[in-house]
């Protein structure tokens, strides 16, 4: 990971969700709901793993075995950026 990490946004997973998943989602509607389950998106946990993966290889770093496992937007942003203030 490099020093310069930035945040992931709800702009940047919503653009995940469509070039990972193939699901297209408005990124005001995914802010305004946050804590929905990615299913009311039409998001599986297939494409949440590619979600992970694809955030992997961006960064050059793991993400913890439960990013994959998370059920809302705001828990995955929660965990991705936890992990890069704690440098994982």
């Amino acid at each position: 990971m490099t020093a310069e990490a930035t945040p992931l946004t709800v702009e940047e997973l919503a653009a995940l969700m469509k070039k990972a998943a193939g699901v297209t989602v408005d990124p005001q509607d995914l802010q305004s709901r946050l804590d929905s389950p990615f299913a009311e998106f039409g998001l599986d946990s297939l494409g949440l793993l590619g979600i992970v993966g694809e955030l992997e290889n961006r960064h050059g770093w793991s993400l913890p075995t439960d990013a994959e496992r998370c059920r809302s937007p705001r828990a995955f942003l929660d965990l991705v950026n936890g992990t890069l203030t704690t440098g994982a």
